[in-house]
């Protein structure tokens, strides 16, 4: 079930064959033609002065959201055996995903990327690995409804196996409703969530505990894509329990039955259904590349082509609070041949993405960048026009994604941060108009969520409130859409991409 197979459907089939043939364009659907003016090719030295890129260049650098450790020998032990520990992913998987990646730029894919906004050491021991297999699921279950309404392969990325470390506005953090104020809470990888002094120091050992954890992730998700898990033949039981008696539950099911029909058609036909791509799933993982001194631990080159790779992850980005062009996070990522993603948010202006562009993407390979838009709902035909006409102006290519997430953060009355469905709903609807409007393509969309029955973000078609969202509350950072509202989200989404829907 590879992300690859194609059923029958009334909304984007054959999108890019079709079109490319006959010039046929779906009524009501979001992609159209592309107009893109061909530039020269970006000359990138003039952008990073000449340097001789090493990963350790980004020292060089003026660097943000890196901690200081109190103990510089720990950390450099730690830095030495991660350089000596086994590659998190492979080289050949990056550059598969690079090229998936590609169409979704071309509006031949779309990109659903997902997971928690910050991995947890103990959640994961709670549940003992139960929250990733119910998040991978999620994310298959939502991946089947966008293709099954769209007539396209998705490309499955999970923010997993790394996602860790995490930018915080301010240095310094207030208990609630108390004086005393700490170092910021920076993710498991770096420091404890625990309100004390002990846990706010940076402790490099943890950076070994997270990965041992990414290595247990990673193989079970392998497990769960590769062994029969996700076969389409048995997709009846590809549900969440708590999702089963909700009306997204169900209308999944109804999208089962369709599946299971067209595949006994087939059989019936004398073709045989037994392919991988109807038994597996293409799985990545993907993370921010914030802690630098465990990026450039985990990165090797590669014999072959002498080029190298962020083995941390399949896809890795530079989120907005470090996407300096002359900052450390982006000379790292200047030099590694991973996809990258770039969070766009309204702070950004034009000359600084294009400067970005030369400086990570010189040779305009198309995979390489996806843009990810954060700006907030409301604020989308403010920022996000501007960032499309001078990547159009200037001939780049990209792939287009959509993080309705980060600014659409609230506070409630009682100082508890959570999302409202109605504004992540909202900010992808502005985020697909806009597309439509300019002919540009939409190609993927990027959520933090989990399988979980949580509740951490108000809405939904069970209308969560205020007061519900301390009945389970688990997010050491932001709040995440639970596995409910992420399926709810998936079919609003297929409608509204495919046409069926307008409001």
């Amino acid at each position: 079930m590879a992300v690859c197979f194609v059923l029958p459907h009334n909304g984007l089939a054959a999108v890019a064959g079709r079109r490319a043939q006959s010039g046929w364009k779906p009524s009501g659907a979001l992609f159209r033609e592309t107009r893109m003016v061909i530039s020269a090719k970006p000359d990138s030295k003039k952008n990073t002065g000449g340097r001789v890129w090493r990963p350790s260049s980004w020292r060089e650098m003026p660097v943000k959201q890196v901690p200081t450790y109190p103990d510089e020998a720990r950390l450099q032990d730690v830095e030495a055996r991660l350089h000596k520990a086994l590659p998190l992913v492979y080289t050949g998987e990056c550059e598969h995903l690079k090229k998936l990646i590609a169409k979704a730029s071309r509006g031949e894919a779309f990109v659903l990327q997902g997971g928690d906004c910050a991995e947890s050491f103990e959640e994961f021991e709670k549940y003992g690995g139960d929250n990733i297999r119910d998040t991978f699921l999620l994310l298959i279950q939502m991946s089947i409804v966008l293709m099954y309404a769209l007539g396209l392969p998705v490309v499955k990325i999970g923010r997993m196996a790394g996602q860790f470390a995490k930018p915080r506005t301010s240095p310094m953090e207030r208990e609630k409703n108390k004086k005393l104020e700490l170092p910021s809470y920076r993710g498991d990888m770096i420091n404890g969530p625990e309100f004390e002094a002990r846990a706010r120091v940076p402790d490099p050992e943890r950076m070994l505990r997270a990965y041992h954890q990414s290595t247990a992730t990673i193989n079970l998700v392998r497990a769960l894509a590769y062994g029969g898990f996700v076969d389409l033949h048995r997709i009846h039981e590809i549900n969440l329990e708590f999702v089963n008696g909700t009306p997204q539950g169900k209308r999944f099911f109804e999208y089962a039955a369709r599946i299971t029909d067209a595949l006994r058609f087939m059989s019936s036909c004398g073709i045989q259904a037994n392919s991988p791509m109807i038994k597996q799933a293409e799985f990545f993982v993907s993370h921010e590349a914030l802690l630098l001194p465990y990026e450039e631990a985990l990165v090797r080159q590669d014999r072959e082509t002498g080029k190298y790779y962020a083995t941390s992850g399949h896809m890795i980005w530079c989120g907005d609070r470090t996407r300096q062009p002359d900052g450390g996070h982006v000379e790292f990522l200047r030099g590694i041949a991973n996809p990258i993603g770039i969070k766009c948010g309204p702070s950004l202006t034009e000359a600084e993405l294009i400067e970005l562009l030369d400086i990570l993407n010189p040779d305009n390979e198309p995979g390489r960048i996806t843009l990810i838009s954060r700006v907030g709902a409301g604020r989308v035909r403010e920022h996000l026009p501007r960032f499309i006409e001078c990547v159009q102006r200037e001939g780049r290519i990209v792939t287009w994604s959509c993080d309705p997430m980060h600014g659409n953060t609230v506070t409630t009355a009682s100082g508890v941060k959570t999302r409202r469905f109605d504004d992540i709903l909202s900010e992808v609807k502005e985020f697909f108009e806009v597309h439509r409007e300019m002919g540009s393509i939409p190609g993927g969309i990027h959520l933090e969520m989990t399988g979980q029955n949580v509740t951490e973000c108000i809405g939904g078609m069970y209308e969560l409130s205020d007061a519900d969202l301390a009945t389970r509350f688990e997010s050491r950072c932001d709040p995440r859409l639970n596995a409910s509202q992420s399926l709810e989200l998936a079919f609003l989404l297929s409608e509204y991409m495919s046409g069926k829907r307008t409001d």
